[in-house]
């Protein structure tokens, strides 16, 4: 006779739960119709596992620390080469601190993310603050205080619903920042009006830890529906090799408040390849990443698969072909799509000067390029 604790039907559940993404999400449910889709949702299940064992099983907002949240081996949630992020669970009520270095990012911000304590996907955006509203010293460390009251410069508020502050460090290097170890900026954050100090481990905190990590994949699997099947935010394109007008997000949840995005699907054949004119607005950073249809960034330690502007060969108005294709081209701008005949195209543009231009694609054949 097993000894009962509280903790076994939590974990049968997890069982369940990664039983029912099988069953449901990798097949024909969610569009899939390879062997190959399969794998890459198996794979991408495995991620998200992983990522909510790392980010949510064991966490206590009066005694948070930041962890990266994806890693060259570690994507979701549309991951970008160009960036580190960190998060860490808080709450409204109490106060933080927070101490970090800019680490030579061109672009830094802390923003809250709101409804996500028990393990779910954000809902929404509840505040954010970059670089331009932080006093930066000359060795790139900064202090920014979240919660308590109101200050000029360096403070986040944080309302009822505040759940955890994301960090975003993004670069503009010749080589990819996340691939990079000596890249990686130091952060910490304290409480500062805790009263008390966690409890060890119990049958209920480790209970409540794996409800956690079973909201965390359910949202990001089982709780996404199919692309075709839901509404998307003003930025996305159901359409291939179409893509909207860069717009800014609002509070959509995992965004930021100062940043356009835009995104489209690709389809080419194996003959063929997506050439992409764009242009480089007045920003702060840009670029542009693939993803497979899981929002995973493709393999940016040992390919292609983003350009930044420092990465990218443009005329003096900073205009600019980038060519998708499955087999390295004679182009300067290339992006490999690892032989993956349909994925995802995504641009960001953080803190934009006037107008940003759409990038428009044409499908050519691969021998005339």
């Amino acid at each position: 006779m097993s000894i009962d604790s509280k903790t076994r039907q939590p974990f049968q559940d997890l069982i369940g739960l990664l039983q029912e993404i099988d069953q449901r999400w990798a097949s024909e449910e969610w569009n899939l119709g390879s062997s190959a889709d399969i794998a890459g949702a198996h794979r991408t299940a495995m991620h998200a596992l992983e990522a909510g064992l790392v980010g949510v099983f064991e966490q206590d907002v009066r005694s948070p620390d930041f962890r990266r949240i994806v890693t060259p081996s570690r994507k979701l949630t549309g991951d970008n080469s160009d960036a580190i992020y960190f998060d860490a669970p808080v709450s409204g009520a109490y106060q933080y601190l927070v101490e970090g270095t800019v680490e030579g990012a061109v672009y830094f911000s802390l923003t809250i993310e709101e409804d996500s304590a028990d393990g779910n996907m954000p809902t929404r955006t509840g505040g954010v603050i970059n670089d331009e509203s932080i006093d930066v010293d000359e060795r790139g460390r900064f202090k920014v205080y979240l919660g308590g009251e109101q200050r000029d410069r360096n403070w986040l508020p944080l309302g009822k619903a505040a759940s955890r502050i994301t960090s975003r460090h993004y670069f503009e290097n010749a080589e990819p920042a996340a691939k990079d170890p000596f890249c990686e900026p130091r952060m910490r954050i304290e409480c500062l009006n805790a009263n008390d100090i966690p409890a060890p481990p119990s049958e209920q905190s480790v209970s409540e830890g794996i409800e956690r990590v079973i909201n965390f994949v359910r949202s990001r699997t089982l709780g996404q529906e199919p692309m075709m099947n839901r509404e998307q935010p003003g930025f996305v394109s159901l359409q291939p090799n179409v893509f909207p007008q860069p717009q800014l997000p609002g509070d959509f949840g995992l965004s930021a408040f100062d940043a356009h995005y835009s995104m489209a699907p690709y389809f080419i054949a194996d003959d063929e390849a997506l050439v992409i004119s764009a242009r480089w607005p007045e920003c702060r950073f840009a670029n542009v990443c693939l993803w497979n249809r899981f929002q995973q960034t493709y393999d940016y330690v040992n390919r292609h698969a983003s350009l930044n502007r420092v990465q990218t060969q443009a005329d003096e108005q900073q205009r600019f072909e980038v060519v998708l294709s499955h087999s390295k081209p004679n182009h300067p701008n290339w992006l490999d799509t690892e032989g993956a005949a349909f994925g995802m195209v995504f641009w960001r543009y953080f803190l934009v000067e006037g107008e940003v231009e759409t990038p428009i694609a044409r499908v050519v054949k691969l021998s005339d390029l």
